[in-house]
């Protein structure tokens, strides 16, 4: 099991969110939670991946065409920290 954590940002963020991206993130943490990150590579819809640039070091998932959850692993102890979730920005 992997332990999620979230900043007081991502509650915020989920407010205005749509409510099928609320879902998405329900069921995207669930994944996490069991699995963790080799889970989410399973379901292609996330296209979990890696960020460059200002973000290095941190993994990206989407939850919808613009929404996206942007987490980081910490010391490899089954952390999950999430960071952001929000639209993406094009």
């Amino acid at each position: 099991m992997w332990d999620v954590f979230e900043k007081k940002s991502v509650s915020k963020a989920l407010k205005k969110a749509p409510v099928e991206v609320l879902k998405r993130y329900e069921a995207w943490k669930r994944i996490v939670e069991i699995s963790g990150p080799a889970g989410l590579k399973l379901i292609k819809g996330f296209r979990d991946e890696s960020l460059r640039g200002e973000w290095k070091g941190y993994r990206s998932s989407r939850l919808g065409i613009k929404w996206r959850v942007i987490y980081k692993i910490q010391n490899e102890v089954l952390e999950i920290h999430i960071f952001e979730v929000t639209p993406h920005k094009y």
